[in-house]
């Protein structure tokens, strides 16, 4: 068993959907889609998912909604320790909360932005992943300084995992050089694909893991690349890459939520629309999105 597999020691490896979550045309969840959805992903080669992440728009559900996905999601993979819950929150308290809940569902891990109400210092940052470790599981740092104005630095990260805060990085800025820097502040902290559009870059350079959008979309597919990619097999990968990357890329837009549900809808899975306030795409980049998935889906993908 390699490295860059699931294991249930330690579940946050191996490739973790981020789900969507399908919605029905009144933008209600379809909780049976998104029981079908699940394990369709783990059917077809997925390690497990991350739902109420940006991607399953958990900041438009209800409490009572965004407790109901973890549940679903736990109770349609047929093992909790396969399910990472997004639990971000304003409050370090409210995401201590999300925590425990995950944990009494029986998931295996969770997955934590850093405060991002306001550009939080150092200390802050730390004493919000101190207060969500607490809660018991495994916490996986999520750092997408674009969005949230908080940069997890190499630095930070290296002193969070010292805490004994985090186990884990899905690592979004997009800057592949810290790869190695990451490895060598803090040899032990696991490295986490976070974006699409550099998994071959962060698997050369020693990703264990992949919080992946497009499996959504292209499970099987997305698996073969992710084991060619970790198996530094560029013959099988390097095609793979390039073939899917026009889809992959819109993992790091601002309506990545919108073209990863369209490409759903496309291939025959449920994606359906998004709530408020986004939008459905338009104009071009629905042109880019739909013809791309029709590209994809003409060579083979699946």
């Amino acid at each position: 068993m390699t490295a860059t597999t699931w294991t249930a020691d330690r579940p946050w490896r191996g490739i973790m959907v981020a789900t969507a979550l399908p919605l029905r045309e009144d933008l209600s969840i379809d909780y049976d889609a998104y029981a079908e959805h699940v394990r369709h992903l783990i059917g077809n080669g997925c390690d497990g998912v991350v739902p109420n992440g940006s991607l399953g728009e958990y900041q438009t559900l209800t409490d009572d909604e965004r407790a109901r996905v973890v549940r679903t999601a736990v109770e349609a993979a047929g093992d909790g320790t396969r399910v990472m819950p997004g639990v971000a929150a304003y409050g370090s308290a409210e995401s201590r909360r999300w925590a425990e809940q995950a944990a009494e569902a029986g998931c295996g891990s969770v997955l934590l932005l850093p405060p991002n109400t306001y550009r939080a210092d150092e200390n802050a940052v730390r004493a919000h992943y101190a207060a969500v470790a607490g809660a018991g599981l495994p916490v996986v740092a999520y750092n997408n300084p674009l969005d949230t104005k908080v940069d997890l630095t190499p630095d930070l990260l290296a002193g969070l995992h010292g805490d004994g805060a985090i186990v884990a990085v899905k690592e979004f800025s997009g800057d592949v050089r810290r790869a190695y820097e990451i490895a060598e502040l803090a040899p032990d902290l696991d490295l986490l694909i976070g974006a699409d559009d550099v998994l071959l870059e962060l698997a050369l350079a020693g990703a264990v893991g992949w919080i992946a959008g497009y499996p959504n979309a292209f499970p099987a597919t997305c698996v073969e690349l992710y084991e060619a990619a970790c198996a530094q097999d560029l013959d099988t990968a390097l095609p793979l890459y390039q073939s899917l990357h026009p889809l992959l890329r819109q993992d790091s837009k601002t309506e990545f939520v919108q073209a990863i549900k369209l490409s759903m809808d496309i291939v025959g899975r449920r994606g359906g629309p998004t709530r408020p306030p986004r939008s459905p795409l338009s104009g071009p980049t629905e042109a880019l999105v739909r013809s791309a998935t029709e590209k994809a889906m003409a060579a083979g993908h699946r």
